[in-house]
């Protein structure tokens, strides 16, 4: 079965390009890149997974991210926070351990804008290039090469990399300097805790209410309250179904991130707060791997 589903990719020059992490998210948006036609070599903590990466699109498995990195003009990443970051970037073994100077490392992972202007100013001792990529979109945005990338670094280091970067996405933006990247992430995870709460309310509501929830969100989704939680989510939130998506214990790393940083820059997000805390609700009714929808189940 393919990992990745089939789209047209505008080719350029193929790159020399690595990609380590190749888990829910990375493995497809690694799959785009050799389909587009890039020379990609993988790294994975569990080897097996690359070799079967390699397997279903060619390219090279590498036992160490400095392996992988060895001769790569960009290295792109997707791992699950900070530290998984540094552990596969630094030392000797690292990523950039085996970069040449003049090499781009384009992290996709959603971290700290911290790390990301910390492992920027190492970069820069090494002459590399660091650009911070986070992405929106989830897995269906991954498997259909349609996420949304919001990158921060040096415009002339993204504008040499943005073409490689889109055989993923359907919109690669520049939104400032390194770690802006990441703080547009946190904007978008403020955003969608939001919108799932008041949908989950909107729902729940419908339903004591007695209303046919699926005909008022058909109705409701063609005016002011639309939004693309209502239009993909909003089904199978009335269904009772949430075995897909984005897990809680993710949007809870993503939120406990926006958290530090408003303690940081002091902007006040109370419904974040909340919503934080009703997705540790969650966690507790043992729905730690459910998708972020299920949000609901706390009003049932």
């Amino acid at each position: 079965m393919a990992s990745i589903n089939a789209r047209t990719y505008e080719t350029g020059t193929p790159r020399k390009v690595a990609f380590l992490g190749l888990g829910v998210m990375g493995l497809p948006m690694a799959g785009h890149l050799a389909t587009a036609g890039h020379h990609v070599t993988v790294y994975n903590r569990n080897a097996q997974k690359a070799q079967a990466w390699v397997s279903e699109f060619g390219g090279r498995a590498a036992a160490t991210p400095r392996e992988a990195a060895l001769g790569a003009d960009i290295v792109f990443s997707c791992v699950g926070n900070d530290e998984d970051l540094k552990s596969i970037v630094l030392g000797a073994d690292g990523a950039f351990a085996g970069m040449h100077a003049g090499a781009t490392y384009v992290d996709h992972t959603t971290a700290s804008a911290s790390i990301a202007r910390e492992l920027h100013a190492i970069a820069t001792q090494k002459s590399l290039r660091f650009i911070d990529a986070p992405v929106s979109g989830g897995q269906a945005g991954a498997v259909n090469g349609m996420l949304t990338v919001m990158c921060g670094g040096d415009a002339n280091e993204f504008a040499a990399v943005s073409d490689v970067i889109a055989a993923m996405a359907r919109a690669v933006t520049l939104v400032g300097p390194v770690g802006a990247g990441q703080l547009a992430k946190m904007v978008n995870q403020i955003c969608i805790a939001g919108l799932v709460q008041g949908l989950s309310e909107g729902i729940a509501f419908g339903q004591a209410a007695g209303l046919d929830m699926k005909q008022v969100l058909d109705v409701i989704s063609k005016g002011a309250a639309q939004s693309w939680q209502m239009e993909n989510r909003g089904a199978t939130m009335v269904d009772d179904k949430f075995d897909f998506g984005f897990a809680v214990d993710w949007m809870r790393k993503d939120l406990s991130l926006v958290l530090d940083e408003a303690r940081r820059n002091g902007a006040r997000v109370p419904v974040t707060a909340l919503v934080d805390q009703f997705y540790a609700d969650v966690q507790k009714m043992g729905g730690s791997r459910w998708d972020t929808s299920s949000l609901i189940k706390r009003l049932k």
